[in-house]
């Protein structure tokens, strides 16, 4: 029987490991989210516009609140989009 180093794997095998996820505010202090900052809010949506949910995006639960706030009043000022095809 080949042990685990004689294998060559064809791919990466980290593919099917997943990473920690971190709210990326805790991590580094953020406290204010600024809604007119929409290059910082376009890491918060998807390709389509839709805000990227807490299970994707790793921000807690007071923090996701927050981001989508700023991006409605980002929307409403017309500094993003409400509804795009391929944005990024």
């Amino acid at each position: 029987m080949a042990s685990r180093d004689d294998i060559k794997f064809l791919s990466n095998p980290k593919i099917g490991q997943k990473r920690k996820k971190y709210c990326r505010f805790k991590k580094y202090g953020i406290k204010y989210i600024d809604y007119k900052d929409a290059d910082f809010l376009t890491q918060f949506i998807n390709e389509q516009g839709k805000i990227l949910p807490r299970r994707i995006s790793g921000n807690s639960l007071k923090y996701q609140r927050k981001v989508a706030t700023a991006v409605k009043r980002a929307r409403h000022l017309g500094m993003l989009p409400f509804v795009a095809d391929l944005m990024k």
